[in-house]
Parts: structure tokens; C-alpha cells; sequence
């Protein structure tokens, strides 16, 4: 059974259609998440506008957002997400150290004291840890209340992403 279905234009209800359209002008393409969320139009036009601002607009930068999703892919070990990400990680400047302790659930040892608030927050969050209001405060003080907000709405678009992957058993893209 083919769980990922690709919604030709002419079966799509004019809401689909302003969305897709949407899609495309912005990406040049429809992305895995988005041929899922595309069946519920308002679901789809959130999505990307979220997406949009994490990746492009954002406070938090590219390194940070990979560290975030890497973290979110091994949680759900969400194979599809890992390999992309893995290698967005790379093209953005994270080693292959930084990566592998990441996918291990270790610490990574930034230096960057942002890029380091991000793991710490992301991977309790994943952990469902409860912070102690010093542990908030720390990472208050390096992201400020934007990227507090930031990291959690990244964990949960990503968290989307990976289950939406894994439930329409999407294949693992190949790795040149």
C-alpha cells in the first residue's frame, strides 16, 4: 500500500490548489510533509508558514535548527528525518563528532553558549524532563524568551515532520 499519495492538481479542491500553489512558488517542489498535509489545506498552510519562519526567518540559527531536528529524529527514530538531517548538518558547519553524540543522546560539548542552550532544551524536552527554574533561567538567558518559543514550536513542527514520515513509511532518502 502506497501511504504517500501525490494529489494531482486536477483532484485537488480549490483550497488544496491555492495551497499547493503556495508550495511550489515558494519551494520550486512539494516536500515529503507537505504531500501529507496537503489533504487538510489549513493544516498544509500553517505547517509551511511555520517551517518557513524556523528555517529562513527565525532567531535561531542553521546549526542550532539541525542540532534541534537531530535531536527530535533520534527521539522518534525517525530514519527519513535522521538521513536528511545528518546531512543539513553537515552543509551547515556541524561535525560528524557533534552529529554522532547528538544521534547517541550525549552531549555534544558546544562551545557556542546558544547553540548549547538549544541541545540542553531540546533534549530535555524530549526527554520530558522538568527544568528547575535555575536550569529555565540559564537557558532563558541564552535564547531569550524568542528562542524559548522557537526551540518548543520546533519541536513540535519537526516532531510532525518525523511521525508524518514514519506513518506514510516514506523511503529514506539516498545518500550520495
Amino acid at each position: 500500500m502506497n501511504r504517500l499519495i501525490d494529489l494531482p492538481p486536477e483532484q485537488q479542491t480549490p483550497e488544496q490548489k491555492k495551497v499547493f500553489e503556495q508550495l511550489v512558488a515558494g519551494r520550486g517542489r512539494i516536500l515529503g510533509p507537505y504531500k501529507i498535509w496537503i489533504h487538510s489545506p489549513v493544516v498544509a498552510s500553517g505547517m509551511e508558514h511555520i517551517g518557513t519562519y524556523l528555517n529562513k526567518k527565525g532567531s535561531l540559527s542553521e546549526r542550532e535548527v539541525e542540532i534541534g531536528i537531530l535531536v527530535i529524529a533520534q527521539h522518534w527514530d525517525a530514519n527519513y528525518v535522521r538521513t536528511a538531517h545528518i546531512k543539513m548538518g553537515k552543509q551547515v558547519g556541524l561535525s560528524q563528532e557533534i552529529i554522532d553524540a547528538v544521534l547517541a543522546g550525549r552531549d555534544p560539548q558546544l562551545t557556542d553558549p546558544h547553540e548549547k542552550a538549544v541541545h540542553r532544551f531540546a533534549a530535555a524536552l524530549v526527554a520530558g524532563a522538568k527544568l528547575s527554574d535555575a536550569e529555565f533561567g540559564e537557558i532563558e538567558k541564552a535564547l531569550g524568551r524568542d528562542g524559548i518559543a522557537e526551540v518548543l514550536v520546533l519541536i513540535g513542527y519537526y516532531t510532525s515532520v518525523a511521525l508524518g514520515m514514519k506513518v506514510h513509511e516514506v523511503p529514506i532518502p539516498q545518500q550520495p
